[in-house]
């Protein structure tokens, strides 16, 4: 048996190609838009690809299900609780799929949505005990998916959240302890709030230390599985409700072009939006006024979900290597209005000096004159669990994935003060709120880690 996992650090997400070796046919679970890798390591193992299986509906990116079709001609397959437009295999709850000797059976795990499967890999047909099971975004490491995304229209999270219990509690825990877990979605997604940094486990560790799989009855699992959930980003829709159409395909060899700084300029002229994916200290040093700052190395796909709309159309300016990166980054959750890339940040930078303006970042001991100031509005754009830590004095909790749609309730005339964990998230909102015409916006330089750490050491 052939099997690897594929990891993007940009949105916490693992796919899976399942080959038999003997008979050279292959699948691939979950997908991200971009398959090339996929294709090439197909090839280099003398791999053909005969299906691919999407677990579920994805939300927080675009499934590359129809990408790989149209490269491989390769049937499609969802669980049966599925309805996409376009044409998919149905598989059916106990479905066994013979690749050869390597067998998979679907396994239905409804609750993160209606149509959710995971998928038992058996290395050899006639196997007791899988080698594992890829539960999608059913069952994580360290915690169970959400069922309170509202990506399934008609079906309330309360009715997913019984599905989960079941699918979880005596599907999933019912399989051997032996038998190796694989989920979708890492630390980080905001399909879950406990997800664990470990890539792999098995079930036997989840049924001792993941607090969802601890025995419990329906009305506590709902209880503890929804409490503290963080927001969903706004593209989150946008990506379920995509996932099911019939789609525009993206080609494996696309790329963003460089631009001329006469093509730049009519951009941004016309209404783009500059998104700068420099390090946040490189975009504190200067920047084009207006910009925004997702830097390249975090979860950038995500972010720039949080902070644009699909229909906005961008123009990159990102560190030299990592322009088409950062354009792949956009297409995985399906924004394809990016027009292109600055084809020399720093020339461009010198040629509009008049535009180019410094980010403000204070250090911990700056921070307390602001705290005593009276007009001064601190908030706190962390995640719901990250608040146990603690928050800075006067703080108000406005996440980051909240950010666009509430950023009413604050007033643009007064200074604002913005910090997250360790300054990465805390440096894209504050671009944001100077984006979005707020006058004085500073964020903290290490963030709460390095306030916490500073007054401990004072204590």
């Amino acid at each position: 048996m052939y099997f690897t996992q594929y990891y993007l650090d940009c949105l916490s997400q693992a796919s899976y190609l399942v080959g038999d070796e003997g008979t050279g046919q292959a699948v691939i679970v979950d997908p991200r838009r971009d398959v090339a890798e996929y294709l090439d390591d197909a090839t280099a193992h003398g791999l053909t690809i005969v299906g691919i299986i999407n677990t579920h509906f994805h939300a927080d990116f675009l499934s590359g299900h129809l990408e790989l079709a149209r490269e491989t001609g390769a049937w499609i397959g969802y669980g049966a609780a599925a309805q996409p437009e376009f044409e998919v295999r149905s598989l059916q709850d106990g479905e066994r799929i013979s690749l050869g000797d390597v067998t998979l059976e679907v396994m239905a795990t409804p609750g993160h949505t209606p149509e959710s499967i995971s998928v038992l890999v058996y290395e050899h047909a006639d196997d007791e005990v899988a080698y594992g099971v890829l539960t999608g975004d059913a069952l994580f490491i360290g915690d169970v998916g959400r069922p309170d995304l509202l990506a399934s229209v008609g079906v309330t999270a309360d009715e997913l959240g019984r599905m989960l219990y079941d699918s979880v509690q005596h599907k999933l825990m019912s399989l051997p302890d032996s038998v190796r877990v694989f989920p979708a979605h890492g630390a980080g997604s905001a399909c879950g709030k406990n997800l664990s940094t470990e890539r792999q486990s098995t079930i036997g560790e989840q049924r001792a230390f993941n607090y969802a799989c601890q025995p419990m009855s329906e009305a506590q699992f709902l209880e503890v599985v929804t409490a503290g959930q963080p927001p969903a980003p706004a593209y989150f829709i946008y990506n379920a409700t995509l996932n099911k159409q019939e789609r525009g395909v993206r080609d494996t060899d696309a790329a963003a072009p460089a631009l001329t700084v006469e093509q730049v300029e009519s951009a941004l002229a016309g209404g783009a939006v500059l998104l700068d994916a420099r390090d946040n200290q490189e975009f504190a040093a200067g920047h084009l006024r207006g910009a925004l700052n997702v830097p390249w190395d975090g979860r950038t796909a995500e972010t720039i979900g949080a902070v644009l709309t699909p229909e906005q159309q961008v123009v990159i300016m990102a560190p030299e290597g990592q322009e088409q990166d950062v354009a792949t980054r956009f297409a995985r959750i399906g924004f394809d209005n990016v027009l292109g890339y600055v084809a020399d940040p720093e020339a461009y930078l010198l040629a509009h000096q008049q535009d180019v303006t410094r980010a403000s970042r204070l250090t911990v001991g700056q921070v307390a004159d602001v705290l005593d100031s009276d007009d001064a509005q601190i908030v706190d754009i962390r995640g719901e669990g990250e608040l146990e830590a603690g928050m800075l004095p006067g703080a108000r909790h406005i996440p980051l994935a909240q950010l666009v749609s509430r950023a009413g309730e604050l007033d643009p005339a007064r200074p604002v003060l913005l910090y997250c964990a360790g300054g990465w998230r805390s440096s894209v909102g504050a671009s944001l709120l100077r984006h979005r015409g707020f006058s004085d916006v500073s964020d903290v330089l290490g963030g709460y880690g390095a306030w916490s750490m500073a007054h401990a050491v004072a204590s």
